[in-house]
C-alpha cells in the first residue's frame, strides 16, 4: 500500500512537473519573442537553447497567446509549439503546420470549432488572421496534408484521442484554417 501511495505521488510531481515545465517556457519565451520583434535573429529563449521563437499564435476565443518554436523535435515540443521545417513560414503563402502535445499547449484545440479565428504573427511581417475551416481525425501512417499554393493556410496538428493514457499513437487531430482576407488593423487583444 505504502508502495502504490509513493508511486501515485512521484506520478502526480511528475505530471505537475510538465505544465509546470511548459508554463516557465512559455514565459522564457516571451522575452525571446520581444527580442526577434526587434530585430534578433534566433533569438535564444535560454542558453543552451537549440531553438528559437519563429511566431507568435493567438487565440481570443481561447485566451490562448503561444510562441511557436523553429523545429518540431520532442525537445522542441516539450517547451511549446513547433513550426514544421518543411512547411510555409509563418505568414508566408503555403500551408504552415504547428504541432504540439495534446496535453500542454494543444489541450485547447480539443475545443476549437469552425469559424474560431487563429491569429499568427511572424517577425516582420503583417499579423495573418485564420479563420478554421475544417477539425479531422486522421492516422498519420496514411494521412497527406494538401499545400495550398496561393494563399497563406495553417494547419495545427496534435495526437488524438486528447484523453488517452499512453502517449503517442498514429491517431491525429488537425485543425486546418485558411486566411481572412480583412487585413488585421491591430493585435488583437484579449
Amino acid at each position: 500500500m505504502a508502495l502504490l501511495a509513493v508511486v501515485g505521488l512521484w506520478e502526480l510531481g511528475h505530471g505537475a512537473w510538465i505544465h509546470a515545465k511548459a508554463w516557465l517556457a512559455q514565459l522564457l519565451l516571451q522575452r525571446a519573442w520581444e527580442r526577434a520583434l526587434r530585430g534578433e535573429t534566433a533569438a535564444k529563449p535560454w542558453p543552451w537553447a537549440d531553438t528559437s521563437p519563429v511566431a507568435r499564435l493567438r487565440v481570443p476565443a481561447y485566451g490562448v497567446d503561444l510562441i511557436v518554436l523553429s523545429g518540431v523535435s520532442g525537445r522542441t515540443l516539450a517547451f511549446g509549439p513547433g513550426h514544421a521545417p518543411d512547411s510555409a513560414l509563418p505568414g508566408a503563402h503555403g500551408t504552415e503546420i504547428v504541432t504540439a502535445h495534446r496535453d500542454t499547449h494543444f489541450r485547447f484545440l480539443e475545443r476549437v470549432r469552425r469559424g474560431d479565428e487563429i491569429f499568427i504573427e511572424a517577425a516582420g511581417r503583417p499579423i495573418v488572421r485564420f479563420r478554421v475551416q475544417e477539425i479531422a481525425v486522421v492516422d498519420s501512417r496514411s494521412a497527406v496534408i494538401r499545400a495550398e499554393p496561393h494563399a497563406p493556410a495553417l494547419v495545427l496538428m496534435t495526437c488524438y484521442p486528447f484523453d488517452a493514457l499512453a502517449p503517442g499513437g498514429p491517431l491525429r487531430y488537425v485543425v486546418t484554417a485558411r486566411t481572412v482576407v480583412e487585413p488585421v488593423v491591430e493585435s488583437p487583444l484579449f
